[in-house]
C-alpha cells in the first residue's frame, strides 16, 4: 500500500501533465483541450493506482485495469475523429493521439514510473509544439492533392 501522499503527489502530476498535453490543443481551438486532457490523464492515473492498490490487498491484475484503460481510451479518441462528407479529408487525429498519449502518461505517473512518464511528456510536447512548423513545410513542398 502506497502512502497517501504518494498517492496524491502522482494523481496531482498526472493532471498537470494530462493538462500541459491539452494546452497545445486548447491554443489552436481543437475539441479536447486543457481539461479534457487533464482529466483523462488524472482518471488513467486514478484507475491505475486503484487497480495497484487492489493487486496489492486482494487477488487481482493491475494490467487488466491498465487494458481496460486503452480500450475506454479508443473510443474516446475515436469520437474526436471526423470525415468531412464534401472533400472525404479526415480532422482529429492528432487530438485523439493527443488523448490516447494523456491517458498513458496518466498510467505513468499513476504507476509512480517518473521517468518513462516524464520523457513521454516531453517527446509528446515536443511533437505537438515543435513539429508544426516542418509539417507546414513538407506541406508546402508536395504536389497538390488531385480531386476526388
Amino acid at each position: 500500500m502506497l502512502a497517501t501522499h504518494d498517492i496524491v503527489w502522482r494523481l496531482i502530476v498526472a493532471a498537470i501533465a494530462g493538462s500541459a498535453l491539452g494546452l497545445d490543443r486548447e491554443l489552436r481551438h481543437k475539441p479536447a483541450g486543457l481539461r479534457t486532457l487533464g482529466l483523462v490523464s488524472l482518471g488513467s492515473a486514478l484507475l491505475t493506482l486503484t487497480g495497484a492498490e487492489l493487486s496489492a490487498s486482494v487477488q487481482g491484475d493491475s494490467i487488466r485495469v491498465i487494458q481496460g484503460i486503452v480500450t475506454g481510451i479508443g473510443f474516446l479518441g475515436a469520437g474526436a475523429i471526423l470525415q468531412r462528407q464534401r472533400d472525404s479529408s479526415i480532422h482529429g487525429l492528432t487530438t485523439a493521439a493527443a488523448i490516447w498519449v494523456a491517458a498513458a502518461v496518466g498510467i505513468g505517473f499513476g504507476l509512480g514510473l517518473w521517468v518513462v512518464a516524464s520523457t513521454g511528456l516531453g517527446l509528446a510536447l515536443l511533437l505537438l509544439s515543435a513539429t508544426r512548423p516542418f509539417e507546414r513545410w513538407l506541406h508546402r513542398q508536395a504536389p497538390p492533392r488531385p480531386p476526388h
